[in-house]
């Protein structure tokens, strides 16, 4: 019951992600706002993003379900704010429609930071590493289909929202479909979830070290985004720099504190550093198949809008069979690297074939080629994530985690970003007698980028050494509030 209740309240924070993609151009023709569209994905991502750290930190101080349940309400109180924005006579100073949609768009974020960054940490509280992994399956199934269903229940709702409610713009569905499901993860949790105190207690949050990190991850992905056309090139630049100097600041501060937010001994853990390289790459990988193979889809193959979302759904399929394959067999014998080097390979398999095709390709055969390598990211989902958790000390257990989702989300931006530059150089320098055929060229170059990306995991991920994964009862975790907990053996963090 717990863990159905966390899985929806991941699933609404996965698909926030994707979903309002589709109704961007609806909502800037309502509200008037085509020269700040781009600050409707911008602010929910640097929120999301920055917060992703100091969820893993407070979840190693506080209770696990307060954290959770307050992510959840700040989350659904977003959604209601972007909802409602335009739709009311404000006073001046709470600004036009579209300044309410990114100001709420940044409430969301807040919340939906800690939707991820929670799941994996609860799980690991109530399973054993043992049996975690046929848990955390579910988590990689989960995102995995809300990345792909978001653009396609996006396109729906706006489309044919104002038809089911008469008078409401159909976009506003696409914020307000979170407030039922929301609710009812708020019920799993509350009266399902045991308080879940952490083993280290009466432990302060460094204020300034989170301010710092705040800071600096919200500019760095500020560039990021405004390196698709927000700003200028000096204002970029500027960003960057300022982003790398305050995150060096924060880096100092971490040294001299005795309680860091972020314990950068992790990068101590042979396990620890390698899986964080591994999981950043391919979640550029991952990010890079979704958001390129539709372009490919509409420009080269001239299908729809609709038969490109319905395309990714193959993608889906493969993720969501070998997550919770790899996860119940790695549950049942104990060995994870071969799943996961097993689906990198499988992955760099379907990325070769993808790279091949052209103007000619059926598009039936595409969907086989992106179902392979949907198989291949299956394993990746959550596996990465389980070989730290086993390899972490428990009181570490909320940075670590909050670490590989961070790992993924910045892996996400920071390749996507890049390959788009590929994309628009492929495309701008190619000779070809077509656009079409530049842009299969185009596509063509990203999928060798992102091909390399999947073989420099594999390499990483050869150097993750195989630890038996523990089969003590995390029951211990379940502490009721005003009790003590016995002090039990952990992994050592440098092991």
């Amino acid at each position: 019951m717990i863990l159905t209740g966390i899985l929806l309240a991941m699933f609404l924070g996965a698909l926030d992600q994707t979903i309002v993609s589709a109704a961007v151009p609806q909502i800037v023709a309502d509200l008037h706002g085509m020269d700040r569209f781009v600050w409707i994905t911008t602010a929910y991502l640097m929120a999301s993003t920055a917060l992703i750290p100091i969820y893993g930190k407070l979840a190693d101080i506080y209770s696990r379900k307060a954290i959770e349940l307050t992510s959840v309400c700040v989350f659904l109180l977003g959604s209601c704010l972007c909802g409602f924005a335009g739709q009311f006579n404000l006073p001046w100073f709470f600004g036009d429609g579209m300044t309410q949609l990114i100001l709420a768009r940044g409430i969301q974020g807040l919340g939906g930071a800690g939707l991820f960054a929670m799941a994996f940490v609860i799980i690991a509280d109530l399973f054993s590493p043992a049996e975690r992994g046929r848990f955390q399956g579910y988590t990689g199934a989960v995102f995995a289909v809300a990345s792909i269903l978001g653009p396609m229940l996006g396109g729906f709702l706006t489309d044919h929202g104002s038809h089911l409610i008469s008078g409401m713009a159909g976009w506003r569905l696409v914020f307000f479909i979170n407030l039922p499901f929301g609710l009812i993860a708020l019920i799993f949790i509350t009266r399902q979830m045991p308080a879940l105190l952490p083993v280290q207690q009466n432990i302060k949050l460094d204020r300034l070290s989170a301010l710092l990190l705040i800071t600096g991850i919200g500019t760095f992905v500020l560039a990021i985004q405004s390196s698709k056309g927000i700003f200028g090139k000096k204002v970029v630049v500027i960003l960057f720099v300022g982003a790398l100097s305050i995150l060096l600041l924060f880096m100092i501060r971490s040294r001299l504190t005795s309680n860091p937010l972020l314990n950068f001994g992790l990068f101590k853990n042979r396990v620890f550093r390698p899986a964080s390289i591994a999981i950043f790459l391919l979640g550029g990988a991952f990010f890079g198949i979704i958001i390129f193979e539709p372009l490919f889809m509409v420009n080269v193959l001239g299908q729809s809008a609709t038969r490109a979302g319905i395309g990714l759904v193959p993608l889906s399929l493969g993720i969501v069979c070998t997550s919770m394959l790899s996860g119940r067999m790695v549950s049942k014998y104990g060995h994870y690297k071969f799943w996961m080097l097993g689906g990198l390979i499988l992955l760099s398999l379907g990325l070769m074939l993808l790279i091949r095709v052209n103007e000619s390709v059926s598009y039936a055969r595409l969907l086989c080629y992106l179902a392979i390598c949907g198989l291949g990211i299956g394993p990746s989902m959550a596996l990465y994530t389980l070989a730290v958790q086993n390899a972490t000390d428990r009181h570490l257990i909320g940075q670590a985690t909050s670490a590989c989702q961070f790992s993924r989300q910045i892996g996400g931006l920071i390749t996507s970003a890049m390959l788009g530059v590929i994309l628009t150089l492929s495309i701008a320098t190619a000779q070809f007698s077509t656009s079409a055929s530049a842009y299969t060229n185009g596509i063509a170059n990203v999928y060798d980028a992102i091909l390399v990306l999947v073989i420099a995991s594999f390499m990483v991920t050869l150097k993750i050494p195989e630890i038996p994964l523990s089969k003590r009862s995390p029951t211990n975790y379940l502490v009721k509030e005003g009790q003590k907990e016995e002090p039990v053996a952990a992994v050592p963090n440098g092991v």
